[in-house]
């Protein structure tokens, strides 16, 4: 039964994955009389690695797996990874120009060939490293958005949309990467303050009569302006409304418009209006019936509608343009002006808004019944602020653009006829013929489908859809989804329309968001600032039970996790306390204590009173976690078993260990509570408890894993022992306190007087004698009803009577009386500062609030010890 000394991660970890997976313990059973729990995994990118967020993410995720399937749950934990479009394209594009080839020299059958082969060698690492972290997914029903059963459901979804209207094809004005070549959807546009120019341009009146000035950030854009468009009530510009303008350098007539849509406080009150390079100004051409002028291409470079800028790049044409204003007299001024500029949130280019024919998705008549899912409570966000977010999205939502410029992803099932022109929307895998003019001439789409299409439909078409599989009709809707808060838009919000709109059912109950993971400072990790912790670096230093740990104990809900490698170190000391506590327990064990019957009644008080705090513990934890509110629950236990168990319960059962009467009742107890210790942590800390639990006389199950959770017993919970324990520990705390105020140690020997008037409180201190004995490590300790204080004596008051030590041939009394009036002087000088501070008004309205809190608790702090030490100089003047 014994342990080893100290407790190795690595000769664990490996070993009980291995056992868990081989024994299937992770797979559901489909056991009509279970409860159901099930939760798809946000699938990470095929290219990816495991980074700190991934971490959080699947261990909140594996706390709630495990924790149900010891509850008795019938639990699927859906694992998969995306396939990334534009970022997997990206990777397998600069491994083949290592050997000198572009995949346009490849061609893109071949092309997509490398990409799968590159997917096979490299796109399971993440996989691997979920594995060591612990995660308890379902393996069998590993998915990825690219493999058959999911491209089938994404055929399924793109022709029913499309036959419903709901999907179309048209010239519209979308996001566009250049480096990428391919359109990207809003929410993948990351906007970022950029200190720019304002530029101001003379636009001359057609009729000679003069000139309007307008602002603009973006001069190479003029070129494909089709109006100068003023606010209809800005008086400045009344009677120029209907007039026509020569565009500068192109010597184009564009008119003067008016829109209630221009802010007459920005620039001049008068904007250029190029709509096929501004949505605004999109917008405004179709209220104005105005033509689109395209000057940039896809490539970044100025089209044949840019003149004599034909072929220059779109940041070189900016130059000579302004160049060439300037030397004609048309740019009066140019002044600094902070712009928001969108870049590519994979590669980082400034992205252009050009207008292009692409695939959308009709949002609104999808978006209605998704607001409502949540206005009705059927899905509920945790934090519920997140609702908010979730709303003023969803009821300002825009069409959506799927179609993605790449080879890499879901073509789009869509063929055109060279002869008819006719479109041809098929689940089919080829189409060989024109349907309305049979022709052979007929050819797909280049486009893919954006990567989200896909994973909008990850909770259902991972289980079968549109098959009606088993998995599907047992487990969907799922239970909760886990995620953060940056994917709200592009995932979730997409998952609730298509779930509802394809399953007629919300595709999850609860959305639990979790915090960000910043440094010990509070900045967002990145590599350019050296702050990222690796959580498989912190793996193989502490062990995953350690990194999981401190994850979960920081994971309060609605706050960002400050986390440092110290803090993983930190509770890394408290899988070495839970294994040494327990390798305590087994050393003080006999097999045959596991069969002893627990009869309360008939315990002694510290073993009603360990018990009585374990089921608090128990039914707070339980508590805590259905409220998602993980790390109160890891707390719970923490200080249950540390605090409580550790601290005092082992130390008392020493006492009654050695005594013949009880040394079996205390041996059961033991087990008991450390049995259900281990069933607590297991969800949070899987390994070191499995291990334990192997070492176990007389266990329910074979392996943890597959035991139940411990449910409350409200028979042992027993308030007069709480009670009464408190003011023994209480008591013990006092006389500890007083040898460590005045360096008395083990060996000193000491009688100590507890004075009280209450006959409740002196006789249970003779009935615990011996523990309290042992407990302060004191040679005599007396109960007393009266008492007068002799020379030499000091004091520790508690809640009922106080302790009294006789220090007098222990040490130099004046010494320490001059030691303690030093102490005094230096607490109140202290105190002073941070008074001056705290009476600051700049101080408290500049500071950061953190800043302030920790100085106004530094105070408190100060403060309890300075009554500590007037209390003890009181005495020693006495004398």
């Amino acid at each position: 039964m014994n342990l080893d000394k100290s407790y190795d991660p690595k000769k664990v970890e490996n070993k009980w994955y291995k056992v868990w997976e081989e024994k299937g313990y992770f797979e559901p059973s489909f056991d009509k009389n279970k409860p159901k729990f099930s939760i798809v995994i946000p699938p990470p990118n095929v290219t990816g690695v495991l980074h700190i967020g991934h971490a959080l993410n699947n261990t909140i995720q594996d706390v709630l797996a495990r924790y149900k399937r010891m509850d008795g749950y019938d639990v699927l934990w859906v694992p998969g990874t995306d396939h990334a479009g534009i970022a997997t394209q990206n990777v397998v594009e600069k491994e083949i120009a290592k050997e000198g080839l572009t995949r346009q020299a490849l061609g893109r059958e071949k092309f997509i060939e490398r990409v799968w082969q590159w997917k096979e060698r490299c796109g399971n690492i993440i996989i691997d490293q979920l594995k060591k972290l612990g995660a308890s997914c379902s393996w069998s029903y590993q998915r990825f958005t690219m493999d058959e059963g999911l491209s089938r459901a994404v055929k399924e979804v793109f022709v029913n949309l499309w036959k419903e209207g709901l999907i179309y094809r048209g010239d519209y004005i979308i996001n566009w990467c250049p480096r990428c070549g391919t359109a990207l959807a809003d929410l993948e546009v990351e906007m970022r303050e950029t200190q720019g120019k304002l530029w101001y341009l003379k636009y001359p009146l057609e009729d000679g009569s003069g000139f309007v000035v307008v602002a603009t950030t973006r001069p190479e854009t003029m070129l494909g302006d089709t109006a100068v468009a003023v606010n209809p009530d800005d008086e400045r510009y009344k009677g120029l409304i209907g007039k026509f303008l020569v565009l500068p350098l192109i010597k184009r007539k564009i008119p003067i418009i008016a829109d209630k849509a221009v802010d007459p406080e920005f620039g001049t009150g008068a904007v250029k209006v190029t709509p096929a390079h501004d949505f605004a100004d999109f917008e405004m051409a179709k209220r104005h019936n105005l033509p689109l002028i395209k000057v940039i291409g896809e490539d970044g470079f100025m089209t044949e509608e840019a003149g004599p800028y034909k072929g220059l790049e779109r940041y070189e044409a900016r130059k000579k343009v302004l160049e060439d204003l300037k030397t004609q007299g048309f740019l009066e001024k140019e002044e600094d002006y902070k712009l928001i500029l969108g870049h590519c949130y994979r590669c980082d280019t400034v992205i252009e808004p050009l207008v292009s024919k692409q695939w959308f998705v009709a949002t609104k008549p999808l978006a209605q019944p998704a607001i409502a899912a949540v206005e009705y409570g059927f899905i509920k966000f945790i934090p519920e602020n997140w609702t908010n977010l979730y709303f003023d999205w969803m009821r300002n939502i825009r069409d959506w653009c799927i179609s993605r410029q790449i080879w890499w992803g879901h073509r789009i099932p869509v063929w055109y006829c060279k002869d008819c022109g006719e479109t041809i929307v098929s689940k089919e895998e080829l189409v060989e013929k024109c349907p309305v003019c049979n022709s052979e001439k007929v050819y797909q789409d280049e486009d893919v489908l954006d990567t989200w299409f896909s994973s909008a439909l990850w909770p259902f078409s991972t289980m079968g859809w549109p098959e009606k599989t088993e998995t599907l009709t047992t487990f969907y809707p799922t239970s909760v989804l886990v995620t953060s808060f940056d994917i709200i838009f592009f995932w979730v919000a997409r998952m609730i329309m298509m779930g509802i709109h394809f399953m007629g059912q919300i595709p999850f109950q609860k959305v639990y968001i979790h915090a960000l993971v910043r440094d010990e400072k509070g900045q967002k990790m990145s590599k350019s600032r050296g702050n990222v912790i690796d959580p498989l670096v912190m793996i193989e230093k502490y062990g995953a039970d350690a990194l999981r740990f401190t994850l979960i104990a920081l994971a309060a809900q609605g706050r960002d996790i400050k986390l440092s490698e110290a803090r993983i170190e930190g509770f890394k000391h408290f899988i070495n306390k839970i294994w040494n506590a327990s390798r305590f327990v087994l050393m003080n064990i006999e097999k045959e204590s596991a069969e002893v019957e627990i009869e309360p009644a008939k315990l002694p008080l510290w073993h009603k009173w360990i018990l009585s705090e374990l089921q608090r513990t128990v039914k707070k934890v339980r508590e805590k976690l259905e409220e998602f509110e993980f790390d109160q629950a890891a707390m719970e236990v923490y200080y249950f078993f540390w605090g409580k168990f550790c601290d005092w319960f082992l130390e008392v059962a020493k006492v009654y260990l050695r005594k013949e009467e009880t040394k079996l009742q205390t041996q059961k107890v033991l087990l008991e509570v450390l049995t259900t210790c281990l069933k607590l942590l297991h969800p949070f800390i899987p390994f070191v408890t499995e291990e334990i639990w192997a070492h176990l006389p007389k266990k329910d199950t074979e392996h943890i894993i597959k035991t139940n959770y411990p449910v409350f017993k409200e028979d042992l919970i027993d308030e007069l022992a709480e009670k009464r324990v408190q003011f023994l520990q209480e008591l013990t705390v006092g006389i500890r306190n007083i040898k460590a105020e005045y360096g008395l140690t083990a060996k000193t020997d000491l009688e100590v007087f507890y004075h009280c008037s209450e006959d409740q409180y002196l006789n249970l201190l003779s009935q615990e004698k011996e523990v309290i004995e042992f407990l302060a490590k004191v040679k005599k300790i007396e109960g007393v009803k009266q008492h007068i204080k002799s020379k030499g004596e000091v004091s520790y008051i508690l809640s009922k009577g106080e302790v009294l030590i006789n220090l007098e041939n222990l040490i130099d009394l004046e010494k320490e009386l001059q030691r303690l009036t030093k102490e005094k002087e230096k607490l109140e000088s202290k105190l002073k500062q941070i008074e001056k501070k705290l009476n600051n008004q700049e101080f408290l309205e500049k500071a950061p609030k953190e800043v302030v809190e920790k100085e106004r608790g530094t105070y408190q702090e100060l403060m309890d010890r300075l009554k500590v030490v007037l209390r003890y100089i009181e005495d020693l003047q006495k004398n």
